[in-house]
C-alpha cells in the first residue's frame, strides 16, 4: 500500500495524508483504491466518518437528519464544540447569514431571495457577452504562441461576469480575486494561523466594501443583482445588513473560485487525452456533455461536510446529533456502480449527472452560471487555437480539497 494511504478493513478505518504530492496531484487514484476497499470509512487524520459511495453520498446530500448548520438545534455547550476563536470574529460574521451555512427556515428565505437572479433564463442571457470576453482575451494573446490560461483566461472570464451580475465595478476583479483566495484558505485541510489571519482580514475588508457599496446602491439603484438584493421580495421581506454581506461574499466567491479551476482542469484534461476536440464541441449537446463529463471526473471541489442532527445510523454506522460526516463528491462521481470505467475520461458519456454540484436543498445556486461559461468558452478556445498543446508539465495546487491547477502553460 502507499506511504500516504492506509487501511484497516476490519473496522473501516483509513489513514490518508491529504498534503502529500501522490495524493493531491492525482486523488482519482486514490479514491478508485478506496471504492475497491471500503467507500465508507472513518478517516483517521480528520477524525469523523467520510462517504464517497454515489448513492450514499447522494442521499446524505438529500436527508433532511443531517445539515450545514448545528448550533440552531443545540449549544456549542451541548455538544461539546469549542468556542470561536477571536481572531476569526470578522470571518465568522461573515459566514453567519451564509447561505452555504444555513437551514431552513433561514436558507430557504434567502435562496428565496437570491434565486431570482439565477435561473436559467436569466443566465442564459450573458452567453452572447461571455463569448465576446472570450475572443477578447485570445485576441490579447494568440499573436504570441503561449500563455499561461488561468492567469491571463480562466481567472478573468468568471469573476468578470460574476462581478458584472452583482454590480461590482470591473477594476475591482484583481481585489475580488485576492480576497476570495484567501477566504477560502479557511476551507482547506491542514490551515494554519497564518491562513486563519489572511482569511479573516478579507473577510473584515471584503465587507466593508460591500456595505460602502450597497450604501451607493441605495441611492443609485441599478440593473444589478446588489440592486436586486436591497429590493423587497414579494412578500414584502428585506435582506437584513449581515445577510447582504454574507450572501453578496458567497456569490462572489462561489461565481468565480471553482469555475476558474474548472477551466484550467477541463482545458488539461482534454489536450491530455488525445481525442479529438473538434468533435467534443460539435453541436450544443456535444458541448454539453463534455463540460459534465469534466465536471464528474475532474471536480473543483472534492468534499461537503454536514452535521448530525439526530441520533440514527446510516450505512451501518451509528452516529450522535452532533457528529460531522464528510461526503466526497469527487469520489463518488468515480463509482464504479455508477458509472462505467469511471477513471477514463469520456466525453460523449451520458449515465447521468455527478455530484460536483450537490444535491438537495444546498444545490450549488450558481450551477447555471458555471456550465454557460465552460460551454461558452471551451468551443471558443479550442476554435480559436485548434493547436493548443501543453507546454510544460502543469502545476496542480497544493490544496486539498479544491482541485484546480497553479499554472496551466499552453503554446500552438
Amino acid at each position: 500500500m502507499n506511504a500516504f494511504l492506509r487501511f484497516d478493513p476490519s473496522n473501516r478505518r483509513l489513514s490518508l495524508n491529504a498534503r502529500d504530492p501522490n495524493f493531491y496531484r492525482e486523488p482519482n487514484k486514490t479514491y478508485a483504491a478506496i471504492h475497491a476497499a471500503m467507500p465508507t470509512f472513518f478517516w483517521e487524520e480528520q477524525k469523523r466518518w467520510y462517504f464517497t459511495g454515489y448513492d450514499q453520498v447522494n442521499a446524505l446530500l438529500r436527508d433532511r437528519r443531517f445539515g450545514r448548520q448545528i448550533t440552531h438545534i443545540a449549544s456549542r455547550e451541548e455538544l461539546g464544540l469549542p468556542e470561536p476563536k477571536p481572531h476569526l470574529a470578522d470571518f465568522d460574521r461573515a459566514e453567519s447569514k451564509s447561505l452555504l451555512e444555513l437551514e431552513p427556515p433561514e436558507h430557504t428565505r434567502l435562496r428565496t431571495l437570491v434565486n431570482r437572479a439565477f435561473v436559467s433564463r436569466q443566465i442564459e442571457r450573458l452567453k452572447p457577452e461571455i463569448a465576446a470576453l472570450a475572443h477578447q482575451l485570445i485576441d490579447g494573446f494568440e499573436k504570441y504562441g503561449e500563455v499561461e490560461l488561468l492567469d491571463r483566461f480562466a481567472e478573468i472570464i468568471p469573476v468578470t461576469v460574476i462581478a458584472k451580475m452583482i454590480g461590482v465595478p470591473l477594476d475591482m476583479c484583481r481585489q475580488l480575486l485576492d480576497w476570495s483566495h484567501d477566504y477560502v484558505r479557511m476551507y482547506q485541510f491542514g490551515k494554519t494561523r497564518e491562513d486563519e489571519d489572511r482569511a479573516n482580514r478579507a473577510a473584515a475588508e471584503f465587507a466593508d466594501y460591500v456595505i460602502r457599496l450597497a450604501a451607493e446602491r441605495r441611492n443609485d439603484p441599478r440593473d444589478d443583482l446588489l440592486t436586486l438584493m436591497l429590493s423587497p421580495a414579494r412578500d414584502g421581506q428585506y435582506l437584513t445588513e449581515e445577510e447582504l454581506v454574507s450572501t453578496t461574499i458567497v456569490l462572489l466567491n462561489a461565481g468565480h473560485e471553482a469555475t476558474v479551476h474548472q477551466i484550467g482542469n477541463a482545458v488539461n484534461l482534454i489536450l491530455r487525452s488525445g481525442l479529438d476536440h473538434q468533435t467534443m464541441f460539435a453541436d450544443p449537446r456535444a458541448t454539453e456533455l463534455t463540460v459534465e463529463e469534466s465536471f464528474r471526473i475532474s471536480a473543483p471541489v472534492h468534499i461537503f461536510h454536514r452535521w448530525v442532527l439526530e441520533d440514527l445510523e446510516f450505512d451501518g454506522i451509528p452516529l450522535r446529533k452532533g457528529d460531522e460526516v464528510g461526503l466526497i463528491l469527487a469520489a463518488a462521481n468515480l463509482d464504479p456502480k455508477k458509472f462505467t470505467d469511471p477513471l477514463t475520461f469520456k466525453p460523449d458519456r451520458d449515465e447521468g449527472i455527478s455530484l460536483s454540484f450537490g444535491a438537495g436543498i444546498h444545490f450549488c445556486i450558481g450551477a447555471p452560471l458555471a456550465r454557460l461559461e465552460m460551454q461558452t468558452a471551451l468551443p471558443i478556445l479550442f476554435d480559436r487555437l485548434p493547436n493548443m498543446r501543453l507546454l510544460r508539465e502543469p502545476v496542480v495546487k497544493d490544496v486539498y480539497h479544491f482541485h484546480g491547477l497553479d499554472r496551466l502553460d499552453l503554446a500552438w
